[in-house]
């Protein structure tokens, strides 16, 4: 699976960001999906995630009720819609797919990056104060 993310820019505190990430390669309506992120100096985060056919999703307990991963497995993408942006959510985000028909959404696996097989290049969100 080759991903492309997209949507990231710089926005002022408060605002919104939709990031996107389209998928070719494979059957992308078969791949659970996930958002990490990554600030200078720091690990890779896990963000959101959400299951092969759509139907279920999960994300990081702080920021639950701010961000929403949602798909489109018509158009081989997957978004993440964040809400009343942070300066600290500044980072590198970056899209990934594991292989998820058949397995139980969620696992533990679904907020570990190694747990995901293929990866995007990221794209740079900045939130000035």
């Amino acid at each position: 699976v080759q991903l492309q993310a997209s949507g990231g820019g710089l926005v002022q505190a408060g605002g919104s960001l939709r990031l996107s990430c389209a998928a070719s390669g494979h059957t992308f309506s078969a791949y659970n999906m996930g958002w990490f992120r990554q600030a200078p100096g720091k690990e890779r985060e896990f963000v959101a995630a959400i299951s092969w056919s759509g139907g279920s999703t999960v994300y990081a307990d702080s920021l639950k009720g701010r961000f929403t991963i949602s798909r489109d497995n018509a158009k081989n993408t997957v978004y993440l819609r964040m809400n009343s942006l942070k300066p600290e959510d500044t980072a590198v985000y970056y899209c990934a797919a594991t292989y998820g028909v058949g397995s139980i959404f969620p696992s533990g696996g679904a907020r570990r990056p190694n747990e995901y097989a293929y990866w995007g290049q990221g794209t740079q969100v900045t939130v000035s104060s």
